[in-house]
Formats: structure tokens, C-alpha cells, sequence
């Protein structure tokens, strides 16, 4: 809700940006984080899947932090149900971002089910950074088409070079996509409790990532997010007890000060003294 209003506030105070910016920071995104498809077709080739098997995956699962965590477990010697199980795991988040989206784009249902399959990290921050819902309809548009066509055709490309390609490591092609998103969320986070959230998170993600499966430390990373919003309800709430009293208390001691009741009764008590010494 407080994103629609600010959405609407942007179309109505005339700070809107440039459709052409848009495009270009959108551009941007795709392009930088396309490139890392080569990096997924090259560990996927050595993996032991076959190239229809890679292509398939950018095509259909089109999540790169589930695919990379299929073919690397799968590299290591792991079970396919358990390395299914835990790109499963990584690839939850997008259903969360697909619930937040489909409020800010509200886009017509026959297309919602076409647009489901770009809601993933960099189309979800570069439509969140938008200040209208034109600009975040074209952002998550102009993002998610580039970044879906670049990541299968390099994936394609990495595949079949997998030999010529090498080490994708040296080649740095894997930490694109984090780095692309960490330079999204960074400007993103304004206030106390949305770096305490970020931060918080980290420490819990990196945490447990040598104790729990693959994809899981993703979702226990999220609970940082109502652990803080529960201790900022109870500072607000401890603020407020420990603040000065007032209203009807203050109405009291006026009452007390002024006289009335207690006046009358010390009035009473004096008539009553006065008849006794008589």
C-alpha cells in the first residue's frame, strides 16, 4: 500500500523519469547480468548435463541462483532429488516478489501468467526503484526481455565452449548477478530499520550456509526481516510507558489543586471537629 501511494504520489507531483532513462538503467541490468549465462552453461556442461538439459533449464526455470545451485550440486555428487529440493528452496523468494509486483504493475490477467516467468531478483529492484507505474511497467518489461534473451543465449554460447571457456571463475562471470542486485538494493535502504533488516539477514544467510542445505539459509535469512520490525514495535512500545503521563492525569491533579471533593471533605471534617469541641 505504501508503495501504490507513493507511485501515485510520483505521477501526481511531476517527478517522473524519462522514459529513455528508464530503457537505459533497465538495459543496464539485462545486459550485466546476461553475460553471467555463460558462466551457468560453462558449470552446467561440467556438471554432466547434456546441452539440451542447459538450454532447457535457462528457458524454463530462468532463476539463476536456483540453476547454479541444480547443476552445482549435481557437480559435487549430489543426489538430484536433494539438489532439486534445494534450487526449489532458492527459487520460493520469487513467489514473495510475485505478490508485491503484481500490486505495483497491475498488469491485465492475461498477461500475468507470461510476466510471471520474469519475476526474479533484477526485474523486482529495478521495477521497485521506479517512481511511477509507467516507469516500473516499462522497467520490469525493458529488464526482464533483455536478461531473458542474453541468459539463454550465452547460456547456449557457454555451453558449447565449455572447453574453449575454461574456469569461469577467472572470468569473474558468476558474481555479476549478486553484484548487480547488491548495487540495486544498496540506495534502496533509507531508514535504521531497513539496513538493520539487510544486515541482519546477511549475518544469517552466511551464517548457515555451511550448516543447512542449499537454498535454505536464503529463506531463514528472511525471518530478519519480522525479528526487527517485532524489536522496533517493542522500543515504540516501551517509549510510550516510559513517557510523561498525561490527560486524565494531569485532569486529577488540577481537580486536586483547585479543591471541589477533597476541599468539601476537609470542610466536613472540620464542621464535624468544631460540633465535638462544643
Amino acid at each position: 500500500m505504501a508503495q501504490d501511494t507513493a507511485l501515485a504520489d510520483g505521477a501526481a507531483d511531476g517527478t517522473q523519469k524519462p522514459d529513455a532513462a528508464v530503457v537505459r538503467d533497465a538495459l543496464g541490468v539485462g545486459v550485466a547480468v546476461g553475460l553471467s549465462g555463460f558462466a551457468f552453461g560453462v558449470t552446467s556442461a561440467g556438471s554432466g548435463l547434456g546441452l539440451l538439459q542447459t538450454c532447457a533449464l535457462s528457458l524454463l526455470v530462468f532463476t539463476g541462483a536456483s540453476q547454479f545451485a541444480l547443476v552445482g550440486a549435481l557437480a559435487a555428487g549430489g543426489n538430484p532429488f536433494t539438489a532439486a529440493a534445494g534450487a526449489f528452496f532458492l527459487g520460493v523468494r520469487n513467489a514473495f516478489y510475485g505478490l508485491r509486483l503484481s500490486q505495483l504493475l497491475a498488469l491485465p490477467r492475461a498477461v500475468r501468467p507470461f510476466a510471471a516467468q520474469w519475476v526474479i531478483d533484477e526485474t523486482t529492484a529495478v521495477t521497485l526503484a521506479q517512481p511511477t507505474r509507467r516507469a516500473a511497467r516499462i522497467g520490469f518489461t525493458v529488464t526482464g526481455l533483455s536478461l531473458y534473451l542474453l541468459w539463454n543465449l550465452t547460456t547456449l554460447l557457454g555451453a558449447l565452449g565449455a572447453k574453449a571457456i575454461g574456469d569461469t571463475g577467472a572470468w569473474g562471470l558468476d558474481a555479476a548477478g549478486p553484484a548487480v542486485f547488491l548495487a540495486l538494493l544498496a540506495p534502496m535502504l533509507k531508514t535504521p530499520t531497513e539496513r538493520a533488516v539487510a544486515g541482519l539477514a546477511v549475518l544469517l544467510g552466511l551464517g548457515l550456509l555451511p550448516v543447512l542445505p542449499a537454498g535454505v539459509p536464503v529463506l531463514v535469512a528472511a525471518l530478519a526481516a519480522p525479528a526487527a520490525l517485532l524489536t522496533k514495535g517493542r522500543r515504540g512500545g516501551r517509549s510510550r510507558r516510559d513517557a510523561p503521563a498525561g490527560g486524565p492525569v494531569e485532569g486529577l491533579g488540577r481537580s486536586a489543586g483547585a479543591g471541589g471533593p477533597v476541599e468539601g471533605l476537609g470542610r466536613s471534617a472540620g464542621s464535624c471537629g468544631s460540633e465535638e469541641e462544643r
